[in-house]
């Protein structure tokens, strides 16, 4: 199953017209951080690999949407386990260091399928979120957010600000929740 569908664009028009502004407006493509984003498609920022990424301004107080999303839905979804702001707990590890040597697939495909490291000395067990909606519909933007904290782009709590969530979100959200 291909996750990255959900959040393709609907309305290509749309799309076109935030990528025009974007290449009008330079600054649209500027952020804080060591991750640039080279396009914007409707509020969706991309590296120059097309691997979705983050737009932080304002000393880390204004993101752009995926990242709050990503904020909100770690906060519903991974928190438990993984600890405040992905920094890890006794019972699971950091994600904010996980992402400083695993790339986006390795990131979705152990969401999707889970994970078991087991050893004589612990047994780190990563449940399957593969059929969880609440989690697969977000995970661009779960990775989003643990990027740019990796980063070092946002820091801990909740961003500030942020852009707000574009039309097409909405309908892709509303799609692939069902």
């Amino acid at each position: 199953m291909h996750h990255r569908i959900f959040f393709r664009p609907l309305l290509a028009g749309a799309g076109l017209i935030f990528a025009l502004a974007a290449q009008a407006d330079p600054a649209l493509l500027k952020s804080e951080g060591p991750t640039q984003p080279a396009k914007v498609d409707d509020g969706k920022y991309t590296d120059k690999d097309g691997t979705p990424t983050y737009r932080v301004s304002d000393g880390g107080k204004m993101v752009d949407w995926s990242s709050m999303s990503g904020y909100l839905r770690y906060n519903a979804s991974c928190i438990v386990c993984h600890g405040p702001d992905g920094a890890g707990s006794t019972y699971a590890p950091s994600l904010v260091d996980a992402l400083k040597t695993d790339d986006y697939a390795t990131f979705v495909g152990i969401v999707a399928g889970g994970k078991k490291d087991v050893n004589a000395s612990e047994q780190l067990v990563m449940p399957a979120f593969g059929d969880d909606k609440n989690v697969m519909c977000y995970i661009d933007d779960i990775y989003v957010y643990l990027r740019a904290r990796s980063d070092g782009a946002i820091g801990r709590g909740r961003p500030a600000e942020h852009e707000p969530k574009s039309e097409t979100f909405k309908k892709n959200e509303d799609a692939c929740m069902g």
